[in-house]
């Protein structure tokens, strides 16, 4: 993965630092170019596995429908109320659609441990509940920016 930022080195994340940040937050922001080329952005819960961002995207979507089309997607994870307080990251590239589209359950090793990563993180259960109207989607960043204000401070 690589870091794309120029300014702000001084207030960028370190990798443990990104690491960390990308696992414990849920929300992220995608942006997506429809048919039209106009920008598309929609909010998902999203897992991280330390190199990839993981989406679990309703098929039927118009989020689904635009990046089936165009893979090229961009991703923000961010919090932080006060100014002083602000952090998150930008992550670029292209995603891959992973396993069966809708997915049922059927038997994928490729996503056992992302999905008892995801069902723990976002639905506080043991094994991911399957409802037949979402798919996944596997982001491996090319290019990273993050920003933590929190810096600004001891600059």
């Amino acid at each position: 993965m690589a870091v794309t930022q120029r300014r702000g080195r001084r207030i960028m994340m370190t990798p443990g630092e990104l690491d960390e940040f990308l696992t414990t937050q849920r929300t992220c922001r995608v942006a997506t170019v429809s048919a039209d080329g106009a920008p598309h952005v929609s909010t998902l819960w999203f897992a991280w596995d330390g190199m990839s961002l993981w989406l679990y995207s309703i098929t039927r979507s118009k989020r689904w429908a635009d990046l089936r089309r165009d893979p090229r997607v961009a991703v923000v994870v961010d919090s932080g109320e006060e100014y002083g307080e602000l952090r998150g990251v930008e992550l670029s590239g292209t995603v891959e659609f992973v396993g069966e589209a809708p997915r049922t359950g059927e038997p994928s090793p490729e996503l056992d441990a992302v999905e008892r990563l995801f069902a723990r993180k976002n639905f506080s259960l043991a094994e991911m509940p399957h409802d037949g109207r979402h798919a996944w989607m596997r982001l491996t960043p090319e290019s990273v920016a993050s920003w933590d204000f929190r810096k600004l401070a001891s600059l």
